[in-house]
């Protein structure tokens, strides 16, 4: 199927009680401050606490509820079935069920920061692709084998998906970034039935039946991000085109942690978080969370932990910029 490039898709994130709610209150309050022309539905898929989240207490509470619907969203609840608990992030997976069929969608992990006109931005869903914001945290080839090559063929070659044409020669051979690896952070595609059935079925099986190259391999939490390159190259995508440089980049920022924000990302970035965030109507639910409430509200992340990292080199490894804001008693999370 044919989608045509610059349609707006649906956007579909995932938000439950705690952090992530509140995530989901910076994601549509900074998409309404800064892409104002998009008119796509948003919808916040919410886990109900029963099936794999049974015993947890998941549910959006009354005040988030409250100005993600001002703000636009459709909160819409899901039984997980497969994941839940025991992996949150099959949430991301299990969630795509609810999206209408043979309509293009666009998925964002909640921590993220919409920082420009995301309508400008040309998906072009009849070619999928995902975020190449990632380090090289899957796979860890042992010492005698097999390496990142075997490893990834075998996933390949298990779901019957080509490999050979997945490869950046420009990468040396058994160079990590030679092979397909995406973070989960952002994906999209044509058909969300289709697309996340078959996302579905290859995280079972690999995770209720790795095979045997997969042996010394730890797939929790990668598990997600082990199998999105399959299925991205089984539906004819790959590495992301220069449509789509801003994501990632002007248009959006996958902060992770807000501390990270603020350790990590740009000036323009943080400006706006502020700028999307400052009407008292946001506010008011914001402040309820102590990350933005002392990282925004109370500055202490332009006036604390900012400085921390002034004199660190861009590209630092995100663990050493965890540690130290854990050091200095700013990781709030």
């Amino acid at each position: 199927m044919s989608v045509q490039i610059n349609t707006q898709p649906n956007l579909l994130i995932v938000a439950q009680s705690g952090r992530l709610e509140y995530e989901a209150v910076i994601f549509m309050a900074s998409l309404r401050a800064h892409a104002p022309d998009w008119t796509g539905r948003v919808i916040v898929a919410e886990p109900m606490p029963e099936g794999a989240w049974a015993g947890h207490d998941t549910r959006i509470s009354d005040p988030c509820r409250e100005i993600l619907t001002q703000l636009g969203a459709e909160i819409t609840p899901f039984v997980a079935r497969h994941f839940g608990a025991a992996y949150p992030q099959g949430n991301k997976i299990e969630a795509l069920a609810l999206l209408p069929a043979n309509e293009p969608f666009v998925f964002f992990d909640t921590d993220t920061l919409i920082c420009g006109p995301l309508d400008r931005v040309g998906f072009d869903t009849a070619h999928p692709s995902a975020s190449m914001q990632r380090e090289g945290t899957w796979p860890l080839p042992p010492l005698y084998g097999p390496g990142y090559g075997g490893i990834w063929k075998s996933i390949f070659d298990r779901f019957d998906v080509p490999f050979e044409d997945t490869l950046d020669l420009s990468q040396p051979d058994e160079h990590w970034e030679r092979y397909l690896y995406f973070n989960a952070g952002w994906f999209f595609g044509a058909d969300p039935t289709e697309f996340g059935q078959r996302f579905l079925d290859w995280a079972l099986a690999l995770r209720n039946d790795p095979h045997e190259a997969l042996a010394s391999q730890v797939l929790e939490p990668w598990l997600d991000q082990a199998v999105l390159p399959v299925v991205i190259r089984s539906f004819g995508g790959g590495r992301p085109g220069p449509e789509l440089v801003g994501l990632d980049g002007d248009m959006t920022c996958h902060y992770r942690k807000l501390p990270l924000l603020y350790a990590q990302h740009s000036d323009a970035a943080i400006a706006a978080l502020e700028s999307a965030v400052a009407p008292n109507r946001i506010k008011k639910v914001l402040r309820l969370w102590e990350p933005a409430r002392k990282l925004v509200y109370q500055e202490k992340g332009r006036d604390k932990v900012r400085p921390i990292f002034a004199g660190i080199p861009g590209g630092a490894p995100e663990r050493m910029i965890r540690n130290q804001l854990k050091s200095k008693g700013w990781w709030l999370v």
